[in-house]
């Protein structure tokens, strides 16, 4: 089995060295504390990597990301190589000089995309344009995808959809403020002509009016169990008040009293 760097792996200890044990005759797992148990024969889970010697080596730690992940990490350090980004190991990860923007500090936290380069090694890669395409489509409308939010645009948000492409999340159709590497769940509401998505956070459906009653439910609470609104409020107070539309709001309303949660009268919504 050929064993690269930045993924998990489960590995058979074939020996114990003085100061660490052997996997699969090759990596080297230094001795931890909860290893003392550990026998030759025996299978153990461990994630693979370069130690600052370019060893690969074995460790029980699990890193923030492995290769083909994103994650958003703190800068440790800046050098004329690159960040220097902490990713939950011994040896923080290189974020190269050329993929990452030239205003990066020292304690930033940014969203990287974990990656192997020519030559095996992991690195981290802030500039991840290439890395994304709408070419050829993997999700369809309505699929429930997970994404991440990349970067605030004049419209809203533009959001990592599976890792792979990228849609529009309008600020009008969200409830909160969302930052670089927020991860959220949502559906694909719409594929236009030229693949440019737009994305809404929840579920279709019921399921997705479930989850945006949170923001009611919320609000509900700061206003010590009563709001003025209704189904004949204004539609643009409503949006301006809790982020939605007003069929959202009514239908959110209307899935509250069902599960007996709030009490709907002629002057607003109240907690039960």
């Amino acid at each position: 089995m050929e064993i690269a760097a930045g993924e998990n792996y489960n590995l058979k200890v074939t020996s114990i060295e003085e100061d660490h044990f052997l996997l699969n005759e090759e990596i080297p797992l230094f001795n931890e504390k909860h290893l003392a148990g550990l026998r030759v024969g025996e299978n153990i889970s461990v994630f693979v990597y370069h130690n600052s010697q370019a060893q690969l080596v074995a460790t029980t730690q699990k890193p923030y990301a492995k290769v083909g992940e994103l994650a958003t990490l703190k800068v440790i350090d800046i050098s004329s190589a690159g960040a220097f980004l902490d990713w939950g190991l011994p040896k923080d990860i290189l974020l190269p000089r050329s993929f990452h923007e030239d205003d990066l500090q020292k304690g930033d936290y940014c969203l990287v995309k974990i990656l192997r380069d020519h030559s095996g090694r992991v690195i981290a890669k802030e500039k991840l344009e290439d890395e994304l395409s709408n070419e050829n489509l993997t999700v369809k409308e309505m699929d429930v995808v997970e994404m991440v939010m990349y970067q605030e645009t004049p419209l809203g948000y533009q959001m990592i959809i599976n890792g792979k492409h990228l849609g529009l999340l309008h600020k009008n159709e969200t409830f909160k403020e969302l930052f670089s590497g927020d991860k959220v769940e949502g559906f694909i509401k719409k594929i236009k002509e030229d693949n440019k998505i737009d994305v809404v956070l929840g579920r279709p459906g019921y399921k997705r009016v479930v989850s945006e009653s949170e923001p009611i439910l919320i609000a509900l609470h700061k206003a010590n169990g009563f709001l003025p609104y209704h189904d004949k409020s204004d539609a643009e107070e409503i949006q301006k008040v809790f982020g939605m539309s007003k069929k959202t709001f009514k239908m959110s309303i209307g899935a509250l009293y069902k599960q007996k949660k709030i009490v709907i009268t002629p002057d607003g919504i109240r907690l039960v």
